[in-house]
């Protein structure tokens, strides 16, 4: 191992926020060719569904304009390299697409998909499934190419440099696993996460009061808009995901 990616890999494992990890990593991974990344991970996968999209840990640099067709209109849910990710683990590259599309006729959506990424330069990269962790989480990564870039081009990028590409992003997930994240309307206020707490503890609500210093009736009141902000039914429900979030027992900066 060579010492800028010794020095890369201690920089991602020390990293204490997703916004240094992610603008440390997307510059890292610019230098090989790919400017364009999206990261994704659920942990709530059940059958054919990857749950609610507000609970997918989506982190991009991706035109935010791209993003909403993508993300907004479901387009994930066609997209081939998505569909591989979640059959597969490892290194796929995208040069794969271009002799499927050849041997199949693809749906309507899949052809709006072609089109919009095409109309963008999404056209050439390399995905990374993730192995998982349980069978209800998935985690993969899009590398795309720049503007320009042939797959061709991409794969002889990945020829030379692909091993030291590949570990780089399993550390940047396994990093990403580790640190605190709130979706858009997820995130919990510091007393909703404080009470959350307690109840993880064991507390009772009575206990929980006393500790917080506040009425049991205020108390309720903090779960309750904890289970509101997390879209869940139950306080224990509430716990597992806020848990699940790194969003509990949190060092202050």
């Amino acid at each position: 191992m060579d010492d800028c990616l010794r020095t890369y890999l201690l920089f991602l494992s020390n990293c204490q926020s997703m916004e240094e990890l992610w603008t440390a990593h997307t510059e890292k991974m610019a230098q090989f060719g790919f400017d364009r990344i999206i990261y994704g991970f659920t942990r709530y996968r059940s059958g054919t569904s990857l749950g609610d999209p507000e609970d997918f840990i989506i982190l991009t640099n991706h035109d935010k304009d791209y993003m909403d067709v993508f993300l907004g209109e479901a387009h994930y849910a066609n997209a081939p390299m998505v569909n591989w990710a979640l059959t597969n683990e490892g290194v796929g590259s995208w040069g794969m697409l271009e002799a499927e599309n050849r041997l199949k006729d693809l749906s309507p959506a899949e052809k709006r998909l072609l089109e919009i990424n095409c109309a963008v330069g999404v056209t050439a990269g390399y995905t990374i499934s993730f192995k998982s962790i349980s069978a209800r989480s998935k985690g993969a990564i899009a590398l795309t190419a720049k503007r320009g870039m042939s797959q061709a081009d991409a794969d002889a990028v990945w020829a030379e440099h692909g091993r030291n590409i590949h570990l780089m992003n399993n550390i940047a997930h396994l990093k990403i696993l580790s640190l605190p994240y709130s979706g858009p309307k997820r995130n919990l206020t510091k007393r909703q996460r404080e009470a959350l707490e307690w109840v993880g503890d064991g507390k009772t609500m009575q206990d929980i009061a006393i500790l917080m210093g506040l009425t049991s009736a205020t108390v309720e009141k903090h779960l309750r808009l904890a289970r509101e902000n997390l879209a869940v039914e139950t306080t224990a429900q509430a716990v597992l995901k806020a848990a699940f979030a790194n969003q509990m027992f949190i060092l202050e900066a």
